[in-house]
């Protein structure tokens, strides 16, 4: 009825409604329930912290950001945030980078699709992805230690080469330690199973490991990384040069998701607020 009383009678409305006038307008000038006002407060704060995610995150991590502050239940978030159309980012399909190599290396699958690390620098994965651009293809391999899910090492390049994932453990060698029995796990690619590559690993004293050839999950914490990577930053806008694309990646890994994404498996903390926490 409040939405058509510029339009018609209020007496018509109520006949046709079957309502009262007084009831109507008694409603017109009650005051919200408490549970209204408590409802409005909290998408207030659900609204600021969609905001300060970027846009990316759903119901779960909304309601972990702001439980302490607005003590709710997380399914309560969820209705409001779905009311309101407030909504993270969908997931989506990526393109798959890996060209396999000539020959099969005998290299053992060291981690068997356990992406989990007791201490940090026991277990890295990389992978290497296509990022589009208006001027072409700009490539990114990463290294991600399974401790902290945190990207340790990366380059970007634009060509898919040996160097670029040279370029990224060398990044990751000077950040972290490398301690004796650290493994270094990929996929099968030309990339990887390069001499160059291996011969890196073994100056270092990193034990190389690789998937089943043609098994995603077997590489599945990295492919993650850039299925998130994807969904909340390169999709989401145009990306008119590589030198743009270079910011906006850079910006995302170091700023945003090393720093303060919440990740799930962390308990709902980012990998630098992890490491600060579990590191002596």
């Amino acid at each position: 009825m409040a939405t058509q009383v510029q339009t018609y009678p209020v007496q018509v409305l109520a006949a046709v409604l079957g309502v009262s006038r007084s009831g109507y307008y008694a409603w017109r000038h009650r005051h919200p329930s408490a549970r209204a006002q408590a409802n409005a407060a909290l998408l207030v704060a659900i609204r600021k912290a969609h905001a300060q995610s970027r846009g990316t995150y759903g119901s779960p991590r909304i309601w972990w950001q702001i439980r302490t502050t607005h003590p709710c239940g997380r399914h309560r978030v969820a209705r409001l945030m779905r009311q309101a159309q407030v909504q993270g980012l969908p997931r989506r399909r990526f393109r798959r980078t890996t060209q396999r190599a000539g020959a099969q290396l005998d290299i053992p699958d060291r981690l068997e699709r356990d992406f989990t690390a007791a201490t940090p620098n026991s277990k890295w994965v990389s992978d290497l992805t296509y990022i589009p651009t208006a001027e072409g293809w700009l490539y990114l391999a990463v290294i991600l230690d399974l401790y902290s899910r945190l990207v340790v090492g990366w380059a970007m390049g634009t060509r898919l080469t040996a160097d670029l994932v040279l370029t990224a453990l060398d990044m990751a060698a000077g950040r972290r330690s490398l301690p004796k029995g650290l493994i270094y796990h990929s996929d099968h690619g030309g990339q990887y199973t390069s001499d160059a590559v291996q011969t890196w690993a073994k100056h270092h004293g990193v034990l190389p490991s690789m998937g089943s050839r043609g098994d995603c999950y077997d590489n599945a914490a990295a492919e993650s990384f850039f299925s998130t990577l994807k969904r909340e930053c390169v999709h989401r806008q145009l990306l008119r040069t590589r030198k743009e694309a270079r910011t906006v990646i850079f910006e995302y890994i170091e700023v945003f998701y090393n720093r303060e994404r919440l990740h799930s498996t962390l308990g709902y903390l980012s990998p630098v607020a992890f490491e600060a926490a579990n590191i002596p």
